[in-house]
């Protein structure tokens, strides 16, 4: 053996003896296209990287319409898809973009907060309004949706341009909620009209509803994702949230996996994540999302969300019946009708 040889073999000897690590390989990355505030999730996505540190976590937090259009554009694909806007969601899974999950978690998730094991619902969120708390020295603050509208008939003048809610032209949850009150609420089109009449300021965002509450140019705020809401009228005491006492919408942050996913086995983790004990649990007592799941205990689950509520909490349904919300013809005609009660005062 030559004496190159021999140093070599002394060298990686030493190596061993001193317990050098072996090369790891690098961590496999995952990215995940979401309309939900990282703000409000972090702790969860902390949680996921705590209990995955071999999958490098890329969370791209953007609009409904946003995301909705790189699940058929981006190249490479997204691994996982997360919205709010769930009739998109779903016509995306019905058009074939979804990857089927079989896994433990996926096969016990609820029934009525799945579909096809294919996309499932992982959150329980309340719609909620919210007002500045000066409101009170103007006027009561609305605790229903008839109040609501009494309100936007008989003060319109210390009203107008104080009210916000979201466009349905810039915010595809936006468009799903207002589509669901028109099937709870009977004066749901007067209500509208109410709006208009006080020259209600249209967003794209809940952010952008809270921002101008705090700001206080706006007085009061109707259709608000609560997760968001709950968590901002903690930091910020001049916000009060009033979820409906009349009924309240509910709605699910609905997650799938990428037909095309680069990642696959890491967007199997990340989805069982969120359907798991461990994500739920991160859900329901670190955030403001409400876990879904009936076996978890803590201050945001949709067990105790129907306690305090009772039977006036109405879940936007994930089921087929979501696809007819995106149908052209259906939401062309909504549109123009909303256009149209939404000027009926000029």
């Amino acid at each position: 053996m030559t004496r190159w040889r021999v140093g070599l073999h002394l060298v990686l000897l030493a190596m061993l003896l001193a317990g050098a690590a072996p090369l790891h390989a690098a961590p496999t990355p995952l990215v995940v296209e979401a309309a939900l505030d990282r703000e409000v999730v972090a702790p969860l996505l902390d949680a996921f990287r705590a209990a995955h540190p071999d999958i490098a976590l890329d969370f791209r937090d953007r609009s409904t319409l946003e995301v909705d259009a790189r699940v058929g554009e981006a190249d490479p694909a997204p691994d996982v898809v997360i919205s709010s806007a769930m009739p998109w969601q779903m016509a995306r899974v019905n058009q074939g973009y979804a990857r089927r999950l079989d896994s433990p978690a996926a096969r016990r998730w609820p029934a009525w907060a799945k579909w096809r094991d294919e996309v499932f619902g992982f959150t329980f969120e309340p719609i909620v309004m919210a007002y500045r708390l000066d409101l009170s020295r103007h006027m009561a603050p609305p605790q229903t949706h008839a109040d609501l509208h009494t309100l936007l008939t008989t003060e319109p003048g210390k009203l107008e341009g104080k009210v916000t809610g979201y466009s349905p032209l810039k915010s595809g949850v936006g468009y799903t909620l207002y589509q669901q009150d028109a099937r709870y609420t009977p004066r749901f089109w007067d209500l509208v009209a109410g709006m208009g009449r006080v020259n209600a300021q249209l967003e794209g965002s809940t952010r952008a509803m809270l921002e101008g509450l705090s700001e206080g140019r706006y007085w009061l705020g109707y259709n608000l994702l609560g997760s968001y809401a709950m968590l901002w009228a903690q930091q910020h005491p001049e916000v009060i949230v009033q979820v409906p006492r009349d009924y309240a919408l509910v709605m699910m942050r609905m997650a799938f996996i990428h037909c095309d996913a680069p990642h696959p086995v890491a967007a199997e983790a990340f989805v069982n994540f969120l359907l798991g004990r461990e994500g739920q649990r991160v859900l329901a007592g670190q955030t403001t999302l409400f876990s879904v799941r009936p076996d978890i205990v803590g201050p945001y689950t949709a067990a105790r969300l129907r306690d305090q509520v009772g039977e006036r909490l109405f879940p936007i349904p994930l089921n087929a019946s979501l696809l007819a919300f995106v149908d052209p013809q259906r939401r062309a005609a909504f549109l123009a009708r909303w256009r149209r009660e939404f000027r009926r005062a000029e």
